[in-house]
């Protein structure tokens, strides 16, 4: 069964980075000899239904391998004692520029061939000074939350995605205490279950007197609620961000504003990596000519983080807030069972039971509302 989902993974990952869907994706670009924009725009391409399901497992393929591919990167300049962590997070949102540029360059951003779809135009935005400078905000928590799962995940694939799992409790402080915007009382009500989750997983049973004690990697903890943090204030800001028409007509899509950050994200943490780690970076620098495996795992990451995310935005959109929820829960899921088998490291029983609390309480935190709104319309 292993093998299997193994084998599955890995042919959509190679599929998704690097197969035929980005191949066809360059031919489209560089299509004076195989017409290939013309031969899309005749058959129309497939059926949103249709596409909307590629994304989904596009979406799920890209997320697996970018944790695998994260830990690659990581493993190769000797993992999370080497001192280079925040270096590895810093390049990775730098090939996320550097493909955020190439779209531009381009004018066509390729993404919507996961559901053979005609590709959108991706046009530069006529951004102004100001709306970079309103960007700076959303650009910010986007890079520390980036950073933060990095270092958490170096600490500990497994646990650190468990902690991930948590981000609506974080999400509801952040939003009750600095934008006067808590939780319903129902959802509030689903947080105690995610935290209890999250804490059944970090014990661990003594050997001797059987009794359960805290053990847990700190590192994973304690920047696994930072990206939580982060992730939560982001979301916050964007949604704020986004309220601006004027700004929205000036980025000219979603997906010019994605790449706006990511840039932005990168100039940020640049100097966070040379204040912490720039003793490092000739290191750095001579691992990366010498390890094949450091370059390949370093794009690899990096181009994984900007097209899933993409495409978990596309997915998001035109989906219900249940079917969402169902399939962020399912991707955690997948996720954790794949870091299990990447490292090695089955996860115990503890981590079991308590990844099972936390995740199902997250997916019944994000459809509750919805679910006792159709409950009372019903009853009406």
């Amino acid at each position: 069964m292993e093998e299997t989902f193994s084998s599955i993974m890995n042919a959509l990952g190679g599929f998704f980075e690097f197969g035929f869907i980005w191949r066809l994706a360059f031919l489209y670009i560089l299509d004076a000899k195989f017409e290939i924009r013309a031969k899309i725009a005749k058959w129309g391409g497939a059926p949103d239904s249709a596409a909307l399901i590629l994304y989904f497992i596009f979406w799920y393929a890209g997320n697996t391998k970018y944790n695998e591919y994260n830990k690659g990167a990581l493993d190769a300049v000797g993992g999370k004692t080497a001192g280079l962590t925040m270096t590895i997070s810093t390049m990775q949102l730098g090939v996320c520029a550097a493909y955020a540029g190439f779209l531009w360059l381009i004018g066509s951003n390729p993404i919507k061939l996961c559901g053979f779809q005609a590709p959108d135009p991706q046009p530069i935005p006529s951004s102004t000074t100001n709306d970079i400078i309103k960007t700076g905000p959303v650009a910010f928590c986007a890079a520390a939350a980036h950073s933060a799962s990095v270092f958490a995940l170096g600490g500990d694939p497994l646990f650190g995605q468990i902690v991930k799992a948590g981000e609506p409790v974080l999400s509801a402080v952040v939003n009750t205490i600095f934008y006067a915007s808590p939780p319903s009382v129902a959802k509030a009500c689903c947080l105690p279950l995610i935290v209890g989750g999250v804490c059944f997983a970090s014990m661990k049973a003594d050997p001797i007197t059987g009794g359960y004690v805290l053990k847990f990697d700190t590192t994973a903890l304690y920047f696994g609620l930072m990206a939580n943090a982060f992730a939560a204030f982001k979301g916050s800001e964007n949604k704020k961000l986004m309220t601006d028409k004027a700004i929205k007509e000036r980025y000219k899509g979603v997906g010019n504003q994605y790449a706006v950050t990511e840039i932005l994200a990168f100039l940020i943490s640049l100097p966070v990596m040379l204040a912490t780690e720039g003793n490092m970076f000739p290191t750095f620098i001579k691992l990366l000519t010498t390890s094949p495996a450091l370059r390949f795992n370093l794009v690899a990451s990096g181009l994984a983080f900007y097209l899933y995310n993409e495409l978990a935005t596309m997915t998001i959109k035109k989906t219900s807030a249940v079917t969402a929820s169902v399939a962020n829960t399912a991707k955690r899921v997948i996720v954790l069972i794949w870091m299990s088998l990447i490292t090695g490291k089955p996860l115990t029983f503890e981590q079991k039971v308590g990844a099972t609390i936390a995740i199902g309480g997250v997916m019944l935190y994000s459809a509750i509302d919805d679910l006792l709104k159709k409950m009372k319309t019903k009853s009406n």
